[in-house]
């Protein structure tokens, strides 16, 4: 479970860790109680190795609270935490500083969740005549190859399969607690499978499937849920979208009724506002849950109900 404590481990050293740990438990001589050092290197990764590991695993992560991950540099001392953990849980291809630390340190001790579910491809949208994927619902738009999507975490049924990968990789390292983590492993996926049953219910009957956001992070769910990507930008919010692909999505939001435009909470809002301006639709903020804002009391579940409720207004779902 977060705790206030696995909250604010990110960017403090080991040493560090361990007096707040100490501290936690009344203080003691000894080393951290935890039985596993585990360096998560974003938000929801850390989520998941927090819940399954409970008092067992000492978690921190590598992005800090309001930073944008893809954006991610390391300081010496996060490389070092690197090296001193006992597992390092990360998602290749999402942020090139951790893969090459990994590479270059820890190899061996590093758990890729890419490899516990399938990835899709990331696309970017072209409005105009049909394409290759008309088949698939998209009807008037020529997607782009634009390499594997990361955002895979908002699709909660690959989640649970991440969190059954983090179990096994924890019982690897710490057999004496395996049936520690199998449980709760069992109760992170329990509560993902009724959070994806919510949002089948609540997104079944929609007057809109259309989600204009400005940045592709939300495939996984519209590829979930029957819902259509229009995005301004692609992968990365830090791509500045070309005015061709702005008045594209503009067009399109005329055309097709969007009353409304998304933007997130760590990155700037002026794309999202601007077409929002330009066409008289209204903005909100859909979370992809890359990171925390700083100071947030939110976590994995509360932050993606908000974002059905979102979803389930602007897309005129009947409840």
């Amino acid at each position: 479970m977060t705790t206030p404590l696995t909250r604010r481990l990110a960017g403090i050293t080991v040493a560090g860790v361990t007096a707040l740990a100490l501290a936690a438990c009344g203080g003691t001589d000894e080393a951290s109680d935890a039985d596993v050092t585990a360096v998560a290197s974003f938000y929801p990764l850390q989520f998941v190795t927090e819940r399954i590991g409970g008092d067992h695993v000492a978690v921190q992560s590598l992005t800090a609270a309001g930073a944008e991950p893809h954006d991610l540099t390391l300081a010496p001392q996060q490389v070092a935490d690197l090296i001193d953990a006992d597992l390092v849980i990360y998602l290749a291809g999402f942020q090139p500083a951790v893969d090459e630390a990994i590479t270059e340190h820890a190899p061996d001790k590093a758990l890729d969740v890419a490899t516990a579910t399938e990835l899709i491809e990331g696309h970017s949208h072209e409005h105009g005549e049909e394409g290759e994927h008309a088949e698939e619902g998209h009807e008037g738009h020529h997607h782009d190859e634009s390499g594997l999507d990361p955002h895979v975490w908002l699709d909660p049924t690959k989640l649970a399969e991440i969190a059954e990968a983090v179990a096994d990789r924890l019982a690897e390292t710490d057999p004496a607690n395996e049936s520690h983590y199998r449980a709760e492993a069992g109760t992170l996926v329990d509560e993902l499978t009724a959070l994806d049953q919510r949002y089948q219910d609540g997104l079944a009957e929609c007057r809109s499937r259309d989600i204009v956001t400005s940045h592709a992070a939300f495939g996984y769910l519209a590829d979930r849920y029957d819902l259509h990507q229009v995005a301004v930008s692609g992968l990365t919010p830090d791509a500045a979208p070309t005015s061709e692909a702005f008045r594209q999505v503009t067009d399109y939001v005329e055309e097709h009724g969007v009353t409304t435009v998304f933007y997130e909470t760590l990155v700037s809002p002026d794309v999202a506002e601007t077409i929002a301006a330009e066409t008289g639709a209204d903005t909100a903020v859909l979370d992809p849950i890359e990171g925390l804002a700083e100071g947030s009391t939110e976590d994995y579940f509360s932050i993606m109900d908000a974002n059905l409720a979102t979803l389930v207004t602007a897309l005129g779902c009947e409840s």
